[in-house]
């Protein structure tokens, strides 16, 4: 893998979080004005997605549904199973360097 192609994987990941969040804004806007809402389904779908980094920011920083429960654990939940993806990729790629497999 070139560092071009993993400057285009980080760069499509920015890009999708900062979606993510600003959908996360756009439900926040909503729920101020009382318009239609964007269901926790599609919410947590979205973080699920890679968006976890996107949602989470957004929700610590607008203060949107940190004390809608089962939404925050679910979410969490989201986090850590990518968290443990991550650990996992990244130690299969230190294995492979290593010649370990």
């Amino acid at each position: 893998m070139l560092l071009t192609d993993i400057a285009k994987i980080i760069g499509l990941f920015t890009a999708w979080n900062g979606l993510v969040f600003a959908i996360y804004f756009i439900d926040k806007q909503a729920a101020r004005y009382g318009q239609w809402r964007i269901s926790e389904k599609t919410l947590l779908t979205l973080a699920f997605l890679a968006g976890s980094p996107g949602a989470v920011s957004a929700q610590q920083l607008l203060r949107h549904k940190t004390r809608k429960e089962p939404f925050r654990s679910e979410l969490m939940a989201i986090c850590g199973f990518h968290l443990l993806a991550v650990v996992a990729l990244i130690s299969g790629i230190a294995a492979r360097m290593l010649g370990l497999i």
